[in-house]
């Protein structure tokens, strides 16, 4: 009680135009903050309403309940949402119309074609999570899950293997690449929120960590999925509709097909490489220099890709250059809300910095003596389980563990190493308010029952496998 009574003045002051104490009273601000991400998992969860407009109303709720003011406030949101936007919007953008492209060019069904045909049926789970993690690794996960789903319904019936022996690796390789690997949505928000992060050490730190995650949560885990659901695919697709070309145009090359996915993280590896073993390279003026930065910047980076996917491919495969432009350009249209989302969350994070949380979290990591990535793991998984949203997670965690990183003076890999975390509890137990659960068991006909059984433990296990790895390379990078 004599906490409420304190921290009352504070709540009614919020509602005066006076600037604002940053630094505010604690009680006012963990009440606000508590309130704030309450409303947020009620309107998601509960009441349905899109993520944009309840992270919007959350981050009111806490700025003002803080006492922080109201127009200070509602600039916060406004500032964070625009430089969030501004790097984040353009690198999902470009990275979705890099997807689409390669998709209807057949890029992408060269490369599932030539892997599955010449895997044997011992292999094949194996194949399949290589090929979700090579598919998950430039596409977000519901276009990745929409190509793969009829290539996993066909291999199944095809090698008369059960369903979950080929689904689950594949669900498995897209799931990570989604929670670990930029530029997808979660992993460059959470990245793009830190000063000193590099975009190249991420991805090749994330593959890395991903690559034992999906052998233990696709391959091996399909054995104990296979024991749950034992069936085979069912009757939903027809391979022929996987692809519906141009007449007169023809299909890529396997090693062009890889190329063209691989290209973004090639040019971001090497720039990273290059200032690694020759930091001066990062801020030097000289024309060399100048040009690997440039090359090595994450947005143009994706834009090369792009355009050289897009050159070489209409070449190579003679198929109609407006109809590659049209198909890209429509790959937009999808996005548009995840583009709000994130930048709703970079507004709730600027105003969670600003009222002083991260002064807060700073203060208990100094003293607890407990890891800042098991701190990170923990606020993400719960964060992910209160709103079904793997983005809103990442975000939204980053944004208040944002002032710890600064106070503790992680370097490139160390914060690389908290993303991961980040992104390894955004991903934790996919229940009823994840859209991705009802994908899955719409596409495959699973009951509820199957899919809690099946896909709620592999997301789960492989956010804990995931935090194992970041914590095991922890010991040794940080």
């Amino acid at each position: 009680m004599n906490s409420i009574i304190a921290a009352a003045p504070l709540l009614l002051a919020a509602a005066s135009e006076q600037p604002p104490q940053v630094h505010l009273n604690p009680v006012a601000l963990l009440i606000s903050i508590i309130v704030g991400v309450v409303v947020l998992i009620m309107l998601v969860s509960a009441a349905h309403v899109h993520p944009f407009i309840a992270i919007m109303i959350a981050s009111m709720i806490t700025g003002i309940g803080s006492g922080y003011g109201l127009m200070n406030t509602i600039n916060s949101f406004l500032d964070g949402f625009g430089s969030t936007t501004k790097s984040v919007g353009i690198l999902v953008g470009i990275g979705a119309m890099l997807g689409q492209t390669l998709m209807v060019t057949g890029a992408t069904g060269v490369l599932v074609d030539t892997l599955v045909d010449h895997s044997s049926t011992k292999w094949l789970p194996w194949t399949m999570a290589l090929i979700g993690s090579l598919i998950g690794l430039p596409m977000f996960f519901d276009v990745g899950l929409i190509i793969m789903v009829p290539v996993i319904i066909m291999v199944s019936k095809r090698s008369k293997l059960p369903i979950m022996m080929i689904a689950m690796p594949s669900l498995a390789g897209l799931s990570s690449m989604q929670a670990l690997v930029p530029p997808h949505p979660g992993p460059t928000a959470a990245l793009k929120t830190f000063s000193n992060g590099s975009m190249g050490i991420t991805m090749g730190i994330g593959v890395l960590i991903a690559i034992p995650t999906v052998i233990i949560c696709g391959p091996l885990f399909a054995r104990y999925a296979t024991r749950i659901v034992g069936r085979g695919a069912p009757d939903t697709f027809d391979m022929s509709s996987l692809e519906n070309r141009p007449e007169g145009s023809r299909r890529p090359s396997f090693l062009l097909s890889l190329m063209c996915i691989i290209f973004p993280a090639l040019l971001l590896l090497i720039t990273s490489i290059a200032t690694m073993i020759d930091p001066k390279l990062g801020t030097s003026k000289a024309l060399g220099p100048q040009i690997l930065q440039f090359v090595g910047n994450p947005e143009v980076a994706l834009l090369i890709s792009l355009i050289f996917s897009a050159l070489v491919l209409f070449k190579v495969t003679n198929f109609p250059w407006k109809k590659i432009q049209s198909e890209a350009g429509n790959s937009l249209k999808p996005i548009a809300g995840i583009v709000f989302i994130l930048g709703a969350g970079g507004g709730f994070k600027t105003v969670l910095i600003d009222t002083g949380i991260g002064d807060m979290l700073t203060e208990f990591v100094k003293t607890s003596h407990i890891s800042v990535l098991l701190i990170a793991w923990v606020i993400a998984a719960f964060v992910r389980i209160a709103t079904g949203s793997s983005t809103v997670s990442a975000i939204t965690t980053a944004g208040i563990l944002e002032p710890v990183a600064v106070a503790m003076g992680l370097n490139p890999v160390g914060v690389t190493l908290l993303v991961l975390a980040i992104g390894a509890g955004s991903i934790v137990f996919s229940f009823v308010n994840d859209a991705g659960l009802w994908l899955v068991k719409e596409y495959f006909g699973f009951s509820l029952t199957e899919m809690f059984k099946t896909w709620t433990v592999m997301q789960t296990l492989l956010g804990v496998v995931a935090f194992i790895f970041v914590m095991l390379l922890s010991i040794v990078l940080m």
